[in-house]
């Protein structure tokens, strides 16, 4: 007599790349999953922990989409009522323009129990990495989290918004809207605003750049960054050049004394 498997979709945010930085949570939903959908950034060894699962890749990324949205949405539908246990596993954290809201919509309408599990934001999780808290007590009280285009390709009017403020400004999918991104901030007079491009934040092929917004295109093409990579402007950019220095001091110090 064959088991009937409840329908049921659970929605996975796999963080920034490393792979050990997926929550316990999210590793046990792998371990109980059917299928698997996986997107672009989503680290590939984290489908080691769904061995006995189907996967299937539905990534997108600029210039290429394997499926569409619409496509995504009936997949996981389908999949739940043919398998069982659908986990959608998504780079970052699936709520931070992810779209993983919508997709539990859909589900729920056919009636598939949906869970949501956070994983770490780029947005955070890379600066951080990076030696750049978003916030700090003496140089930033808040900070904003944009990504760079609307749906129709244009630059997000938010960033306008977002230049006009104090806080730190994460631009998340922004790289190749770079120049555009740099020439608001300077129409508000911010061109010597401390400024980081991060790529592979949390992994070994990790690059970084910081310089201020006037040279943020072109230490960005002197570093051969490319995307995916995470745009931080705001004064604690500086506190990364610090730590470093305090490090190497603390190193040089150490070595002079032994």
């Amino acid at each position: 007599m064959s088991t009937i498997k409840t329908k049921k979709l659970t929605i996975v945010g796999a963080g920034p790349g490393d792979p050990d930085l997926l929550t316990i949570k999210g590793l046990r939903a792998l371990q109980s999953a059917d299928v698997v959908l996986y997107d672009a950034l989503v680290n590939p060894v984290l489908l080691e922990h769904a061995p006995a699962a189907t996967h299937l890749f539905v990534g997108k990324r600029r210039g290429y989409k394997s499926y569409k949205q619409q496509e995504i949405n009936e997949l996981i539908v389908a999949f739940a009522e043919t398998h069982g246990h659908v986990v959608r596993l998504k780079g970052g954290d699936p709520f931070v323009f992810g779209r993983g809201y919508e997709e539990m919509e859909f589900a729920q309408a056919y009636g598939i129990d949906c869970a949501y599990i956070p994983g770490i934001s780029s947005s955070i999780g890379v600066p951080g990495l990076a030696n750049i808290p978003v916030t700090h007590r003496n140089l930033s009280r808040s900070f904003w989290v944009v990504t760079a285009t609307m749906s129709d390709g244009s630059l997000s009017p938010d960033i306008q918004l977002a230049t006009q403020s104090d806080a730190t400004v994460v631009v998340l999918m922004g790289l190749n809207k770079l120049p555009e991104i740099a020439a608001i901030f300077q129409q508000n007079g911010k061109s010597t605003l401390p400024a980081a491009v991060l790529q592979d934040g949390s992994l070994p092929t990790a690059r970084k750049g910081f310089g201020t917004v006037e040279t943020s295109s072109q230490l960005t093409e002197n570093e051969g960054i490319q995307s995916p990579a995470v745009l931080v402007f705001g004064e604690v950019v500086g506190l990364a050049a610090s730590f470093e220095t305090a490090l190497q001091t603390a190193l040089e110090t150490a070595f002079t004394n032994s």
